[in-house]
C-alpha cells in the first residue's frame, strides 16, 4: 500500500520509545514520541522545515522562540523553520506525542528506545522514504 493508514492515537499511545518514524516520505515524515516525566526534547532548530506535533496523552511545556506555552491532551502545535524549540513533560505520567516534519528529519524506520539513544546518534534524512 502506498501512504500511510493506521490509528494514529492507538499507536501514539501504545508507544514507549522516544523515538519512532512510522512513515517517511519525500516531503514530510510521522514520528511517534513518549517523554518521561521531567524529560525534554532538547532545544533544536529545524532551519529547513517546519514542526507540527499533537499532544495525545500527558501534559508539557512547549517553548517557541522564547515564548512558553502549556499544552495537555487534545492540542496542537506548529514550530516554524527558524525557530528555537522545546518540548518538557510538566506531568506526572509519560507524554504521548507524534511529530510529523517537514521535509524528513530521521531515517526511515527509526528508533530511539530513550533520549540518551538519540543524543548519541547523529543520523539524519538520508533521501531513503516508506516507499
Amino acid at each position: 500500500m502506498k501512504g500511510f493508514v493506521d490509528d494514529i492515537e492507538k499507536l501514539t499511545e501504545g508507544n514507549g520509545d522516544f523515538r519512532r518514524v512510522l512513515y517517511t516520505g519525500k516531503n514530510l515524515q510521522l514520528v511517534l514520541m513518549a517523554i518521561e516525566p521531567g524529560g525534554e526534547i532538547g532545544a533544536e532548530v529545524h532551519d529547513d522545515g517546519d514542526q507540527f506535533f499533537r499532544v495525545e496523552s500527558g501534559s508539557a511545556e512547549i517553548l517557541i522562540d522564547d515564548v512558553v506555552s502549556e499544552v495537555k491532551a487534545g492540542m496542537a502545535m506548529i514550530v516554524p523553520a527558524g525557530a528555537r524549540h522545546n518540548v518538557r513533560n510538566s506531568g506526572a505520567e509519560p507524554l504521548k506525542l507524534y511529530t510529523v516534519y517537514a521535509p524528513p528529519a530521521h531515517h526511515h524506520a527509526t528508533v530511539h528506545v530513550t533520549k540518551a539513544d538519540a543524543d548519541a546518534s547523529h543520523e539524519h534524512f538520508d533521501g531513503v522514504t516508506s516507499e
